[in-house]
């Protein structure tokens, strides 16, 4: 039976053997099209799990990034030095077991010139996603207001005066990921912004209104730049994740 209202928000967990591969590529002790060849595997078993779960819609457990936010970041020129903390920052609960865990925003977070689109995000993700099953494939999206967390300041001013200015520019590079991926056919794809829901607590609100928004100017004009990037595609359902 195939369950048509419930699907995965995105990731799933990495196999151990993937996370080794990423080693050995960074370290060079494989090459790209080995590394290439254990992400479609990785990608091969993810979907493979949601069909036998019963699911309508899978994902391809964005087995191909290391945040799901870091294809902007890898795929878009101008970001600067970075490491996965700059996804990871802040504070975060688990249970007894897990515990509490906290980091603080690293001090060289910057976009540093004038970002331009090396490649597409999630192009080459859905083409071979969806040879791969028969079943609805999604395609995850930041959005784009997630990357306020890359304007300082310090290192962004000469580039992008105010905030707003390089949100502006990360919209035209989503809008534009959307437009081809409706044009290859994706039919369900999703925006993340679990930040929206992080205004909630003081510490975070903080952050973000140091950058020149108040709390209620984050929630309209993020929304504004959310159907921007969705723009006109009415073949192509949108999902939302808080």
């Amino acid at each position: 039976m195939i369950t048509e209202r419930a699907d995965v928000v995105g990731s799933l967990l990495r196999p151990p053997w993937l996370l080794e591969a990423q080693k050995d590529l960074a370290a060079g002790t494989i090459d790209q099209s080995s590394f290439r060849d254990i992400e479609d595997r990785a990608v091969d078993e993810a979907v493979l799990l949601q069909e036998e779960l019963g699911l309508g819609v899978v994902t391809d457990g964005e087995m191909r990034r290391q945040s799901f936010q870091s294809q902007m970041t890898e795929a878009v020129d101008g970001f600067g030095e970075y490491t996965m903390d700059a996804f990871l920052w802040g504070d975060w609960y688990g249970d007894e077991e897990v515990g509490d865990w906290s980091l603080k925003r690293p001090t060289t977070i910057g976009v540093v010139k004038k970002i331009s689109r090396k490649r597409y995000l999630s192009v080459d993700e859905f083409t071979y996603l969806r040879t791969r099953t028969k079943r609805i494939p999604k395609v995850t999206l930041p959005s784009p207001s997630l990357f306020a967390n890359f304007w300082s300041p310090e290192r962004s001013k000469a580039a992008y005066p105010t905030l707003d200015h390089l949100l502006a520019d990360i919209v035209d590079i989503l809008r534009t990921e959307v437009a081809e991926l409706a044009r290859l056919g994706a039919n369900y794809i999703q925006l993340d912004a679990p930040h929206y829901c992080l205004l909630l607590d003081p510490k975070t609100k903080v952050f973000y209104e140091s950058h020149g928004w108040s709390a209620d100017r984050w929630l309209q004009a993020g929304i504004e730049m959310d159907n921007a990037v969705i723009g006109d595609h009415p073949n192509v359902t949108f999902g939302f994740h808080l």
